[in-house]
C-alpha cells in the first residue's frame, strides 16, 4: 500500500499557516504582537496615573471651596442681623452632608475652629486620601474671606 506523500519540512523563515476562510485569507495580528500592544498600553497608563490622581484632588478640592464659601455667605448674614460671628454651624443652619465614609457623597468635614464676635475659622478637612500620599487635604476660610490650603493633598 502507497502512501501519500509527505508534507514538505517548514523552512526556518515560514509563517505559520494563515487562516483561510472560503480559501481567502484573514489578515489577523499574532498572539506576540497582541501581547506587545498590551504591555505598550499598560505602560502608557502607568505613566499617565500619577498626573490623573491630581487632577482627581483638583476636582474634589472644589467642593471644600465651594462648601467653605458657602458658609462664609451663613457668618455674614449671621452678623449683619446679630452683630456677631456665630460660634455653632447649628445656629448658621448649616448641615453637613453625609461624608463618603458613612456612605454618602461628601468628601470634606466642616467646622468652625475659632469663632468669637468679631473672627471666626472654618475648616474643611479630608475624609479619603486623594492621591494616596498619606495626606489629607485641608482648607480654612476666615471672617475676611480668606480662603487657603493648609494641607496640599
Amino acid at each position: 500500500m502507497d502512501r501519500p506523500p509527505a508534507p514538505p519540512a517548514p523552512h526556518a523563515g515560514d509563517h505559520p499557516p494563515t487562516p483561510f476562510v472560503d480559501g481567502e485569507r484573514i489578515p489577523a495580528f499574532t498572539l506576540t504582537e497582541l501581547l506587545i500592544a498590551l504591555v505598550i498600553v499598560g505602560i502608557l497608563v502607568y505613566l499617565a496615573l500619577p498626573d490623573y490622581s491630581q487632577v482627581v484632588a483638583q476636582a474634589k478640592a472644589t467642593e471644600a471651596k465651594l462648601q467653605l464659601e458657602h458658609l462664609h455667605s451663613l457668618q455674614t448674614t449671621h452678623y449683619y442681623e446679630r452683630s456677631q460671628y456665630a460660634g455653632e454651624l447649628d445656629a448658621l443652619g448649616f448641615r453637613q452632608q453625609k461624608l463618603v465614609n458613612e456612605g454618602g457623597t461628601a468628601n470634606y468635614r466642616i467646622e468652625l475652629v475659632n469663632a468669637g464676635p468679631r473672627t471666626y475659622v472654618a475648616r474643611a478637612t479630608a475624609v479619603a486620601d486623594f492621591d494616596q500620599d498619606g495626606q489629607y487635604n485641608v482648607w480654612e476660610i476666615d471672617h475676611d474671606k480668606a480662603l487657603r490650603e493648609v494641607i496640599p493633598d
